[in-house]
């Protein structure tokens, strides 16, 4: 049993705790959400809140790894895995550039960059919880493809964390360093057909 699940402990409120908090900070994100906040939303006390989740920070991750599953089963559900691969790629990369550059998933970035000493486990956690997940079924599919004639890769799993990169490009670094507050649409859309066309180059047949 890792430190983190030591501290958590699951009971009778937990998944309402769970949610008040997920509201709370897709509202007003980590720093901006007050304890009070979550256990009025959750309609719980704070003693019941703490009972379950000693620290903000546990509370932060343990909602951040349940939002990144729902936004990977969305993922997965959404995206047509029997169309050819720049549809694929195409919207692929627009579900994860969303997502990364939401406000809420720069924060989950953030925090498991500031807290990798104190629980090493926390990004762990939630990297297995959904990258992963995606990680594997884009490489599944991307065997389809090669067996349909469509791609041609050596080693799959670098060519879905190539392609996770090249949808980074440009948009990703201005964000973390504070250069830009958002993205638009379009702009995403901009990088991600970059990101398909450079994929293609390199790996279509």
């Amino acid at each position: 049993m890792t430190a983190t699940a030591e501290m958590i402990r699951k009971g009778r409120k937990f998944d309402q705790v769970l949610e008040g908090a997920r509201q709370v900070f897709m509202a007003d994100g980590f720093e901006g959400a007050s304890v009070d906040d979550i256990a009025r939303v959750a309609n719980v006390s704070k003693a019941t809140l703490y009972s379950y989740f000693p620290d903000k920070r546990l509370l932060f991750m343990e909602v951040a790894t349940t939002e990144c599953q729902r936004q990977s089963r969305y993922a997965l559900d959404s995206i047509d895995m029997e169309a050819e691969p720049r549809e694929v790629l195409k919207q692929t990369g627009q579900h994860f550039l969303r997502f990364i550059t939401s406000k809420f998933g720069q924060q989950i970035f953030r925090m498991c960059v500031a807290e990798s000493d104190r629980f090493p486990e926390l990004g762990q956690k939630f990297y297995n919880s959904g990258p992963a997940v995606f990680r594997s079924v884009i490489a599944a599919y991307f065997e389809q493809a090669e067996a349909r004639g469509q791609l041609q890769i050596e080693d799959r799993i670098l060519a879905v964390d190539q392609f996770g990169e090249l949808c980074k490009a440009d948009i990703w670094p201005r964000l973390i360093f504070g250069m830009i507050k958002g993205v638009t649409p379009a702009e995403i859309d901009r990088v991600v057909d970059g990101a398909v066309e450079t994929f293609m180059a390199r790996y279509g047949v």
